[in-house]
């Protein structure tokens, strides 16, 4: 038995009938990556001792039949998730040295369960990017093809979930970060609404658009994960009140009734974007076809002010930067430069130093957007745009239960590329960016590969806490792909 090939629930199963220990599972997979890794570089730290100290203490709690879902289950994490006692880099030089005293909510979450936490996953420096190539210590490759990005920010999460490094992993969307990638390594990933997940312990890169979320093999293991990791926490003051279904009763509705009665918009405007790929318009098209078969209507809609989101996603998220990342001074934590003659030097040498351009770039947006004379101009306007855009999303959710769209205008694109293009990298992340911006949840589900034998996603946005209606969607649109993509044949290169 492949134990790295395992999904979480199919993992689940052989724990509790004794089939396998949490101990060979989480070996299977640390041997998986000590052999492979350093051709994919998904991960920053892994940590094998622990790793298999918490496998055993599960395999124990199993034999006494106390486990809760997630005992045993060895799961990674992105390195913006604080970790008690384990370095939280964020991807950057800056906190290279940094190990917190706390456990971000959702670690709790997992601890508490006695899951076994794998490792910490590589990214763009503190999530600022969509290629996974912006990180202080090395770039993440595609585990379809080494010359490919994973997509970004949590690239290293999506390959190590695509690359079977891990039964699943956690990761955290500001304007796509988790359902990017997911597309690009041809894997599951769900953008959590705004609220539904604590973000106590993340180290926040745009504290009104970042959310965590699962990022799976399939969207079984999706629900199973936001199961866990949903709830009000009253240390996160952003964190909604509100009920935690049983996301896998999504799934029993798509057994039942197929999708007969939901309705899909499609945004008029999303269908002439600029740059799409043709393939990816092919995809869609294909992936439309195939809800309509399962019963989904689908509408028209308008999403009038989409042609605003990126612009004015680019101002809110670096001004959000440029505060948030100005506690990384060299005084409390982090790196410091010790030959600076003064304050000032010390601040100036240690930001100059810590920070890569990609920050450096968005925090002097994002101070420049904030400064006296501008703000109105710039980062106050961008307020206003975005309410817009959540009331244009309001009035789309009248119309259809939830909205239809590619995940990313092209596939993958090859290492190196982009990254003398801002621009185009920026627009990388058209499709979800509004998500980020209105708040609601969106997942990502594997549609198809291109010619080149890259993975393609799709993707739905739905209402504000109601991811119950994407993984009932998802769920089916999987089923009726036989799960998009033979996972079987996921890493190639191999």
């Amino acid at each position: 038995m492949d134990l790295h090939a395992l999904t979480i629930a199919k993992a689940q199963k052989l724990l509790a009938s004794g089939k396998i220990s949490s101990v060979e599972l989480t070996r299977s997979l640390l041997d998986r990556v000590h052999q492979y890794d350093d051709r994919i570089g998904a991960f920053i730290t892994v940590d094998d001792d622990q790793a298999l100290s918490q496998a055993k203490v599960a395999d124990e709690i199993i034999a006494k039949g106390d486990q809760a879902p997630f005992t045993g289950i060895p799961i990674a994490l992105k390195d913006l998730l604080c970790t008690q006692g384990v370095k939280t880099t964020c991807g950057s030089k800056i906190l290279g040295n940094f190990v917190p005293q706390y456990d971000a909510t959702v670690v709790e979450k997992l601890k508490k369960e006695n899951a076994v936490l794998i490792g910490k996953t590589n990214l763009d420096e503190f999530g600022m990017g969509s290629s996974t190539e912006n990180s202080a210590f090395h770039l993440t490759r595609n585990p379809w093809n080494e010359a490919y990005v994973p997509g970004g920010s949590s690239g290293g999460s999506a390959a190590a979930v695509a690359a079977r490094f891990c039964c699943g992993s956690l990761g955290t969307d500001t304007g796509g970060s988790i359902r990017q990638p997911a597309s690009h390594c041809g894997v599951v990933g769900l953008k959590p609404t705004y609220g539904r997940v604590s973000r106590f312990g993340l180290v926040s890169y745009a504290s009104s658009l970042d959310q965590i979320g699962p990022i799976t093999r399939d969207v079984t293991d999706a629900a199973l994960m936001m199961n866990l990791i949903c709830g009000n926490d009253p240390k996160d003051s952003t964190s909604a009140k509100v009920d935690v279904p049983d996301f896998t009763q999504a799934l029993g509705q798509f057994e039942k009734n197929s999708l007969k009665g939901m309705k899909a918009g499609i945004p008029k405007e999303y269908l002439g974007v600029e740059g799409i790929d043709p393939e990816v318009v092919t995809m869609f098209e294909q992936a439309t076809k195939i809800l309509e078969s399962l019963g989904v209507e689908i509408v028209e809609i308008s999403l009038p002010h989409t042609q605003y989101v990126v612009a004015t996603y680019y101002i809110i998220a670096p001004c959000e930067a440029s505060s948030n990342l100005a506690r990384f001074d060299g005084v409390r934590y982090g790196i410091r430069d010790y030959s600076s003659q003064d304050l000032i030097e010390m601040y100036k040498k240690t930001k100059s130093q810590g920070f890569g351009p990609e920050v450096q770039r968005r925090i002097l947006i994002g101070t420049y957007a904030l400064s006296a004379g501008y703000y109105d101009a710039y980062y106050g306007r961008a307020s206003q745009v975005r309410t817009l855009i959540m009331e244009d999303f309001s009035r789309a959710f009248d119309q259809c239960d939830f909205i239809l769209s590619p995940v990313a205008p092209t596939p993958a694109f090859k290492i190196g590329e982009n990254t003398g293009d801002p621009l185009t990298m920026y627009l990388s992340d058209i499709f979800t960016l509004s998500a980020n911006m209105a708040g609601v949840p969106g997942i990502s589900v594997p549609a198809g590969v291109t010619a080149a034998g890259l993975p393609m996603g799709i993707q739905m946005m739905g209402k504000r806490f109601d991811e119950m209606s994407l993984l009932r969607a998802g769920f089916g649109f999987e089923r009726a792909l036989d799960n998009g993509i033979d996972n079987k044949t996921a890493f190639p290169v191999l």
